[in-house]
């Protein structure tokens, strides 16, 4: 896809996800009217709801937020806003809103932002990660860097929630790290500054970079070829349970299947953890129904005068509970171990 050239002097990406609506007030009430930028926004959100976030963006700066159709053709001056459960992507002069695999477990996707804009817009993207848990983002900065483009994240210590800063930090070559309320300002001073679209790199990662922004517009990964992009891995996708292939950006290794569904490591350990979770609370349910179902055919026997049977139906009923509450303490207690290594590997991963 060839990027056009009279869409605005600079794309501005900006993801975030817990906390981020504070981050994001704080940077669009430093952006002048007058950019000459098109923004677009992710915000972790549920799937289910109705953003109000083009609203809020929209009264906390002199800009105007909307939620956009497919096709729309990118203005500058304007803010995009990703729908509840869709992918906002870049697709040249063009905004492209689409239902493509989940990455990271999200839909919209913060990492398929941005890849789009390094596809189309090279080194005239300006990448900005805010407040969150995990790390979605990083894959997606390491991909604007490495096509010349600017690295901004929120001060970890600014964000209420420091993990997707800290983790695009810790991978990624970070041009600029200062608090939300400062990062408007900055933009701005960018966008004044020349910029040349540059090219999609060629080789395994052009091919790579090509293939995923195809996958999030909702293409055929298999037939597009994302199984030769790297080695099979011995872990399966825990949204369709297909073989996961592994990638490789720089230090950092993520994953993604032939259907097309996209974990970094901490993403892919948060889904198996939540797996085993539910499996947890799957068993625990059938114990306690197969000990309600032997007590009420422990009693139906004993009222047909068989008490000797019935006594057994009431011993197996009592094991089944005694699992159950078993099952029950170790999942809870499960829940809070699971908690605390996520915490934790938002930071690290």
């Amino acid at each position: 896809m060839e990027p056009v050239e009279d869409v605005a002097s600079r794309i501005i990406v900006i993801g975030a996800s817990a906390g981020g609506v504070t981050s994001l007030r704080a940077l669009v009430a430093k952006l002048p009217d007058d950019i000459d930028a098109a923004i677009f926004v992710v915000l972790h959100v549920s799937p289910d709801g109705i953003s109000v976030l083009p609203d809020i963006l929209s009264r906390a700066g002199p800009l105007t937020a909307s939620h956009p159709t497919d096709g729309e053709k990118i203005k500058r001056g304007r803010i995009y806003v990703a729908c509840p459960d869709h992918h906002l992507l870049i697709e040249g002069d063009h905004v492209g809103v689409k239902r493509g695999p989940k990455e990271n477990r999200y839909r919209p996707s913060i990492d398929a932002l941005f890849r789009s804009a390094a596809y189309n817009y090279g080194s005239r993207v300006i990448g900005v990660v805010l407040s969150g848990a995990l790390d979605d983002g990083t894959s997606g900065l390491w991909t604007i860097k490495e096509l010349g483009g600017v690295t901004v994240i929120q001060l970890p210590d600014d964000a209420a929630f420091d993990s997707m800063p800290l983790s695009a930090l810790d991978h990624v070559q970070i041009d600029y790290s200062i608090p939300a309320a400062e990062i408007g300002s900055l933009v701005a001073r960018l966008c004044e500054v020349p910029s040349s679209i540059e090219t999609v790199q060629v080789g395994m990662q052009g091919k790579q970079l090509k293939v995923e922004v195809a996958i999030a517009a909702g293409g055929d990964g298999l037939r597009r070829g994302v199984m030769t992009l790297g080695e099979p891995s011995v872990f399966s996708c825990p949204e369709c349970h297909g073989v996961l292939i592994k990638l490789t950006e720089g230090k950092k290794s993520r994953f993604r299947c032939h259907t097309g569904h996209a974990y970094t490591a901490s993403a892919l350990l948060s889904g198996v953890m939540t797996s085993i979770g539910e499996g947890s609370w799957q068993i625990m349910r059938a114990l306690e129904e197969a000990a309600m179902l032997l007590e009420q055919m422990g009693r139906d026997i004993a009222d047909g005068d068989r008490p000797k049977t019935a006594e057994l139906f009431f011993e197996k009923a009592r094991e089944a509970a005694a699992r159950a509450r078993l099952v029950r303490e170790a999942t809870i207690e499960y829940e809070h171990i699971s908690d605390e290594t996520l915490r934790r590997a938002g930071g690290d991963a």
